[in-house]
């Protein structure tokens, strides 16, 4: 690059120009995508009538949801916990391929995902058949929406516990074994309580992703109305039948969106800190 080529690229002219198309450039995007929402919330806002002709509808998709993903949450925790730690503190062979499997439902179509569970517990499925035969029937059920949610949902929070768990310097297990402590003294009593606030980000935002599955659910579980139609499944039904419906719904679940984020936000720079503190 010659020397007026270097003194063109640093003018003013040319760095204000530059500055001017980055700024709109961000603008556009912002707008793109901020406008949505603003739109869902106007729209919600301004539909003619009222929701109380099919408020048991909503109510019964707002409880069913949560507690579909409360069991979930919970499921996620006492077999993602283990999974995740076991993953970030031991040497395990293959622990990259294992990885990659664990994390793939994140990018997994979630179409793909509700036709994987069909597969395994399908009435002719890998699982589905011989509990078939013993009676036992997964699909078209409450526990088949929290399989699909667990399976679409644990590996935001897996790989965010092991993350911070690998985060940790091993001194700290190391001095609590010179101490006498044992694996699950040294687990419970210092690794988890270090990892309290990451763990808990990590678990907000796979409860999130499990109060907004669709794809899987509706392939795996149905839509059925009282038994497996969760909040996105009732957007989905009420979308020809009642637009009121569809877009309260929508908007419990961005409300319920926002504040999984911002406590998740919070949690993060909680987190911060107390990395902080402990590497100082």
């Amino acid at each position: 690059m010659t020397t007026s080529q270097k003194q063109a690229l640093s003018s003013p002219d040319l760095s204000s120009w530059v500055a001017r198309v980055a700024a709109v450039l961000a603008a556009i995007m912002s707008f793109f995508l901020i406008v949505p929402l603003v739109g869902l919330v106007w729209r919600a806002l301004t539909l003619p009538g009222t929701a109380v002709l099919d408020r048991s509808s909503i109510g019964t998709a707002v409880f069913l949801s949560l507690s579909t993903t409360a069991v979930s949450v919970l499921l996620i925790i006492l077999l993602g916990t283990p999974l995740a730690y076991t993953l970030a503190r031991y040497p395990l062979r293959f622990k990259r391929l294992l990885t990659v499997f664990i994390e793939l439902p994140i990018v997994m179509p979630p179409v793909v995902a509700g036709l994987g569970l069909l597969a395994v517990f399908g009435r002719r499925g890998l699982i589905g058949l011989p509990l078939a035969e013993l009676g036992i029937t997964i699909t078209f059920s409450g526990t088949a929406v929290v399989l699909a949610q667990v399976f679409v949902a644990s590996p935001f929070y897996i790989r965010a516990a092991q993350s911070r768990f690998a985060a940790l310097p091993r001194e700290f297990e190391d001095a609590a074994a010179v101490d006498g402590a044992n694996q699950w003294q040294i687990f419970w009593h210092i690794m988890l309580p270090l990892s309290r606030n990451g763990l808990l980000a990590g678990l907000i935002l796979s409860w999130a992703r499990a109060l907004g599955e669709f794809g899987a659910t509706i392939l795996f579980a149905g839509n059925l109305q009282g038994r497996t139609q969760t909040m996105p499944l009732l957007v989905y039904a009420s979308l020809e039948r009642d637009l009121r419906i569809t877009f309260i719904t929508a908007l419990i679940l961005l409300g319920l969106a926002v504040f999984a984020f911002g406590i998740t936000r919070w949690l993060t720079g909680l987190d911060t800190d107390t990395m902080q503190e402990t590497w100082s």
